[in-house]
């Protein structure tokens, strides 16, 4: 494998999946517009467009490319008009959010990242509820989270703050930066190495262009200043995959001060609830009035707090997982994988008759 696909993010695991389409070539989807995506190859960049096939084929949101997506294109270069996307390679992890005014739809905010950089500037902006949803959709695409500080020039409490978020992102990476000094990016470098994705996920305004800029070595991402009254302003509108010059590449998404559930790892992100939950007296215990709740037990007792709680059951409604334990949730994500079929038992009873009637 050549040093460009390699920088790409290519692995040996995308290279043998793209050779059972010998006819075509292998890029990744670095920027995507309204009808057209930018695609990398190990050659030249393209713009290309989906293939009627493809779209045909395509019922969700979720089915069509994405930023970070490994695709087969039928050229690798701009000089005979746009190229065609005929197939997406199975994604190794997907980060998604619930797509704007639709129902059951997903929109794809980036595609086979390794790592998630969840980033929450230590100003106003900082609050532990939020990044409890966004490590437990960062946890359930597949990626490792960790989270990075920004802006710690601004904060006076920094002790604090770190040893509030230890309470939150329970056996995580948790980084600082600063984006005052020339260096005060260098503490995430070791994690953008060749062969590698990273994500950068937060709210508006909370450095994440900045930092990007830094890596890069140029401002190729425009950034604005934050509003006066502290929150965050727009300067990133699309997501976008750049290359990093040492190696590995790194994602930058729109701002996200609210990001809809679709499906999350809760099992993860509230671990220590969990584990006590399985002390409980009862089961299916809600942790509310329960006789034996363990959960209740360790909120009395200063183990964790009432609002932590609240928020592990306000994510669990939104995903529709009111009223279940961990084992429940697992088992319905599961069905819901094989909900053509009616549930996976269904799906094991088809392979079974098919294989019979072979």
């Amino acid at each position: 494998m050549n040093n460009k696909l390699l920088y790409l993010g290519f692995s040996e695991r995308f290279t043998q999946e793209a050779a059972l389409y010998p006819e075509l070539y292998l890029g990744r989807v670095v920027a995507q517009y309204k009808e057209l995506y930018k695609v990398v190859t190990d050659e030249s960049e393209v713009l290309a467009e989906i293939s009627g096939k493809l779209r045909y084929s395509s019922v969700e949101l979720s089915d069509y490319p994405a930023v970070g997506d490994f695709v087969m294109i039928d050229r690798k270069d701009k000089n005979s008009g746009n190229a065609i996307i005929h197939n997406i390679l199975t994604r190794k992890s997907i980060f998604v959010r619930r797509a704007a005014g639709k129902a059951h739809d997903v929109q794809v905010v980036a595609a086979n990242i390794d790592t998630v950089f969840i980033c929450m500037s230590l100003n106003n902006d900082f609050n532990l509820r939020r990044l409890e949803r966004y490590l437990s959709i960062a946890w359930d695409s597949g990626a490792t989270p960790v989270v990075v500080l920004t802006k710690s020039d601004l904060c006076d409490e920094l002790s604090a703050r770190l040893s509030e978020i230890e309470t939150i992102a329970i056996g995580l990476d948790v980084v600082v930066t600063s984006s005052m000094t020339d260096d005060g990016y260098r503490t995430i470098l070791k994690y953008i190495t060749p062969g590698q994705t990273v994500a950068f996920i937060g709210s508006s305004g909370v450095g994440k262009s900045t930092l990007i800029n830094r890596i890069l070595g140029e401002n190729l991402i425009e950034t604005k200043k934050i509003r006066k009254d502290d929150k965050g302003r727009h300067s990133t509108t699309r997501r976008e995959l750049f290359i990093i010059p040492t190696g590995g590449a790194v994602i930058d998404t729109p701002g996200m001060r609210e990001i809809g559930l679709e499906s999350v790892n809760l099992s993860k992100t509230f671990i220590d609830i969990d584990e006590l939950a399985e002390q409980c007296k009862y089961r299916n215990c809600q942790h509310e009035n329960e006789p034996g709740c363990v959960v209740r037990k360790a909120i009395e007792d200063g183990v964790i707090s009432e609002e932590r709680l609240q928020s592990y059951k306000k994510l669990k409604k939104e995903a529709k997982y009111e009223g279940m334990n961990s084992k429940q949730i697992e088992k319905e994500k599961i069905n819901d994988m094989f909900s053509e079929f009616g549930g996976i038992k269904n799906a094991r009873d088809y392979v079974k008759s098919r294989n019979q009637n072979k």
